[in-house]
């Protein structure tokens, strides 16, 4: 017969990047998050990445946040972010997962189009970058490549003038044309008190304004002017959300996984955005990359 099983004691995960042991400008370069905004990413996700038991060992949720923006911040292979985490690749596979799915999962409640007095709020910003009158927010559609080097993920963002996400749809595969998405039906049902700024791509809509293919009239090509000085703020955000979270260049994952990333740094972008209701102060954020930029 068989004798007992000894038991194995398994030892704790290490992380070797602790947060404590860098300075706020050094946690920035390296997964674009302070400390105060990585303790509420930690507080916010808790709930939901919070293991029950510990006879494992599990990541605890402070690690699963750091090895997840380590990645969404380098986007290089599972391997070197395993490496530098101090964790096996599979336990970066599964945490990229979970942290992505509930980030994404959250997407409601931080990425919302304008409503009421916000929407004042958004024309007058508009308007103060280019005297574009009555704008509320410019749309665009990006493609992001898989794994295979193709575009597969479609995806359709609209921004306000301080680049903050107010709607997005990620798709896949990549063939969902610009106009066709849940915004457009639900603006062509209930008009807003504004109108959005889009591309040759996209339909003339009363809500929906395009520039004018040949301008004929010096009335025209101003407007084709502050239309494409004002809608610029979208293409800013793209380039912004692609520096920002470099895993989006490339994606190597499956379809539904590439697309609960993009959500997943869509929502983290809006938090580094937005002003200090969740993060703390941006100008000291914009102060330390700016500085960090001028001594390289």
């Amino acid at each position: 017969a068989l004798g007992p099983i000894a038991s194995i004691e398994r030892k704790p995960k290490l992380i070797s990047c602790n947060r404590c042991q860098y300075t706020t400008e050094e946690l920035y370069v390296r997964l674009r998050f302070g400390k105060a905004d990585i303790e509420y990413l930690v507080n916010l996700l808790r709930p939901k990445l919070q293991h029950r038991t510990q006879r494992s060992h599990g990541l605890s949720v402070e690690d699963q946040i750091l090895i997840a923006l380590r990645f969404y911040a380098c986007g290089t292979f599972y391997q070197v972010v395993g490496d530098y985490m101090g964790v096996v690749k599979s336990a970066v596979c599964d945490v990229v997962r979970d942290v992505s799915i509930a980030l994404a999962s959250l997407v409601n409640e931080f990425v919302s189009f304008p409503k009421d007095n916000q929407i004042a709020q958004a024309k007058r910003s508009f308007f103060l970058l280019r005297n574009m009158p009555n704008t509320i927010g410019a749309i665009d559609c990006t493609h992001f490549i898989n794994r295979k080097g193709r575009h597969s993920i479609n995806v359709q963002l609209v921004c306000d003038a301080d680049l903050i996400i107010t709607n997005c749809v990620v798709k896949w595969p990549g063939s969902v044309h610009d106009a066709q998405s849940a915004l457009y039906r639900e603006l062509q049902t209930n008009q807003p008190d504004g109108i959005i700024l889009g591309d040759s791509a996209y339909p003339l809509l009363p809500w929906l304004m395009t520039p004018f293919l040949a301008a004929t009239t010096p009335a025209q090509a101003c407007f084709n002017t502050a239309h494409c000085k004002t809608r610029c703020a979208i293409e800013r955000l793209n380039g912004v959300l692609k520096r920002r979270f470099a895993c989006l260049n490339y994606l190597r994952v499956e379809p539904q996984g590439a697309c609960n990333i993009i959500l997943a740094c869509i929502v983290l972008h809006n938090i580094a955005t937005r002003p200090t209701s969740f993060c703390q102060n941006e100008e000291l954020t914009g102060r330390i990359i700016r500085d960090a930029i001028v001594r390289h």
